[in-house]
């Protein structure tokens, strides 16, 4: 597999499409942490990785849907980085995920956080992807 992050969210978008309450994906650190910054920003309902399976684990993520309507909380995930063209950004011009609605997930020197965390520690870094 060549992009395992585009691979993690790709299994998410399906889940959602599919109206699933459950999906299991490969785990990763990287995935770990975006996981947890999808659970603190309110994105996914709950989490839990499970060790054993496969050598690094697998994460299962519960997915988050409005419960009248039946609407996920994510509408979208874009994939920005990819392996043949890296995007890096400064802080000086963090990108701004629907006019501050969404979130850009980032890939620093001080580890994967959100472009709001990134852009008040005033740090730049790979922008892995977009969350709305």
């Amino acid at each position: 597999m060549t992009d395992p992050i585009a691979d993690y969210l790709t299994r998410l978008r399906n889940a959602i499409k599919a109206n699933h309450r459950v999906v299991e994906i490969p785990a990763s650190n990287l995935k770990k942490e975006i996981t947890k910054i999808l659970f603190e920003q309110g994105y996914i309902l709950n989490y839990k990785f499970i060790e054993g399976e496969t050598p690094a684990g697998t994460i299962k993520i519960a997915l988050k849907y409005d419960p009248v309507d039946r609407v996920n909380a994510i509408k979208d995930l874009k994939r920005v980085s990819r392996p043949g063209l890296r995007q890096y950004t400064g802080y000086k011009d963090m990108p701004r995920v629907l006019n501050g609605l969404g979130i850009a997930i980032l890939s620093t020197s001080k580890g994967v956080m959100t472009n709001k965390k990134a852009s008040d520690l005033k740090i730049g870094g790979e922008v892995l992807c977009y969350v709305y």
